[in-house]
């Protein structure tokens, strides 16, 4: 009994570990076409992807263009830009009731 009790512990602890780990990473594999300034690029099908390197990138392997890579990466925002919506809908229909009013008195 006690040990049914640590395997459920176990697995609960492990699957919690797992969904805390970060954002998902995704992978791309192919032929490196080009490489510059901190950037790869990939031949994935018919599509070019430019996928950005640091020196945190760890690489495995001699890297060379023609080389045959997967890449595995995660997706993330470098700027947010939040556009208020709602107060400027909210203050053009004052403006249109604003000019009715106006039109209604002449």
């Amino acid at each position: 009994m006690k040990r049914l009790i640590l395997v459920v512990v176990a697995v609960l602890f492990c699957t919690s570990v797992v969904f805390a780990a970060g954002p998902k990473t995704y992978q791309v594999t192919g032929p490196v076409l080009e490489m510059k300034d901190g950037i790869i690029i990939v031949q994935k099908g018919n599509d070019k992807w430019e996928i950005a390197k640091d020196a945190a990138t760890k690489v495995t392997g001699d890297l060379k263009v023609g080389s045959k890579v997967t890449i595995e990466y995660t997706m993330k925002a470098a700027t947010i830009e939040v556009k208020e919506a709602g107060k400027k809908a909210e203050k053009k229909e004052k403006e249109e009731k604003k000019k009715e009013k106006k039109e209604k008195e002449k």
